[in-house]
């Protein structure tokens, strides 16, 4: 019969609570099939709200490119953002490539369930969390390996070229193989899924409850679909969930262990052994450091100056916590060669190729700030033992 709606997809969950229908459309961020899903629970639900699993920045980031264009560097950099931002942009790089492999721009049906709402009057509610602040959660709880281990892993995301088809996308709605990858995830990284799955099930489902509309639509990724169907159903404060707890005492006190320590070694190097080897002690810490966090700034590709800045500030920040080599390398690189629009506007499709990915003047500003820092670090690692060992 003509103009009958469209019959509700199957990976639609339904819930009735407190006077209010919820429809939970599990999707996946590189379907076509679930972008022609959200349009056809739309029609057939007529919701009063439309709910996507998105934040204000990271949609304002797919519907516009002018978003990356007001990026202040300078900013991400001074409020140490780099790290989460270069996070940001290798998923990307990853869902970009996936989605240009099966011809469907990444994220589409959640622009799909936005044009929805537009197009039939229904609110359009942004009900996730704000990206950084989940990436910050999840950071604070890693362990300094598994952060290494993650970030090696998404570097090593640039060089994957495994063929996905979209039957295997598919699959990845069907619930017994989420269930394995989710246990999968949490025995690999217990941090990464507690905060960035459990914790976001729960915050999404809090706040679907605050939306006024009777019949609610919520688009959002088929890992979510069971985790908010269980946290739904019981109303949780949000405020813990939208701070940054602080940090702890321990935490406060254990990056000044570090200077401490390379202090007291240097000094009993001086009382213990003789003038002598307490200047090998300082040369020894100097070394390993400037060579450390210089090698990290070639591996960005960083100008000779950066290079240069790196290693000067390296064996002075790493006795500092307050200050990182990878800032200073960052903020000279980005003096020396500031980014102008058209690298802002070049992103998208830098993220394609790994060659692309490491020569843009943007991307690399963030590899100087991360690379060094590590560099730093491992340097810091290597240097105390040697110490010691003297």
């Amino acid at each position: 019969m003509a103009g009958t709606p469209p019959p509700l997809p199957s990976t639609v969950k339904t819930l009735a609570l407190e006077g209010r229908v919820y429809h939970l459309l599990g999707t996946a961020h590189v379907s076509a099939k679930s972008v022609q899903d959200v349009k056809d629970a739309a029609a057939a639900l007529r919701p009063d709200d439309i709910a996507i699993e998105l934040c204000q920045p990271r949609y304002d980031g797919m519907r516009s490119r002018q978003a990356w264009r007001e990026t202040d560097l300078f900013r991400v950099i001074r409020e140490k953002k780099t790290a989460f931002l270069l996070a940001q942009l290798l998923l990307q790089s990853f869902y970009r490539r996936l989605g240009k492999h099966l011809e469907v721009q990444p994220g589409a049906e959640m622009m799909a369930a936005a044009d929805c709402a537009t197009a039939s009057g229904a609110r359009l509610a942004l009900v996730d969390r704000r990206i950084d602040l989940t990436l910050k959660r999840v950071w604070r709880h890693l362990s300094f390996w598994s952060k290494c281990r993650l970030g090696f892993s998404l570097f090593a995301s640039l060089f994957a070229d495994e063929k996905v088809d979209a039957a295997d996308i598919e699959s990845l709605k069907d619930s017994d193989r989420l269930d394995a990858m989710l246990e999968e995830l949490g025995r690999a990284y217990p941090a990464v899924k507690t905060y960035l799955l459990d914790e976001r099930d729960v915050y999404l489902a809090q706040k679907l409850r605050r939306l006024p509309g009777p019949v609610v639509l919520a688009v959002v990724g088929a890992g979510h679909v069971e985790g908010i169907a269980r946290s739904i159903r019981e109303e949780i404060p949000l405020e813990p969930l939208e701070t940054l707890p602080p940090p702890s005492r321990w935490s406060r006190i254990w990056p000044w262990l570090i200077p401490a320590a390379v202090v007291a070694l240097v000094a009993w190097s001086f009382w213990a052994k003789g003038f002598q080897r307490g200047i090998d002690s300082i040369v020894v810490w100097t070394a390993v450091n400037a060579v450390a966090a210089a090698i990290g700034a070639v591996a960005a590709l960083a100008h000779p100056l950066t290079v240069l800045a790196a290693a000067v500030a390296a064996p002075f920040t790493s006795l500092n916590p307050a200050i990182a080599a990878g800032w200073v390398a960052g903020l000279v690189e980005t003096w020396l060669r500031p980014p102008v629009v058209a690298d802002f506007e070049s992103l998208p499709g830098a993220l394609e190729t790994f060659r692309t990915f490491w020569r843009n003047p943007v991307i690399r500003i963030l590899l100087v700030v991360v690379l060094v820092n590590l560099g730093s670090t491992l340097g810091t690692l290597v240097a105390i033992p040697w110490i010691a060992a003297r």
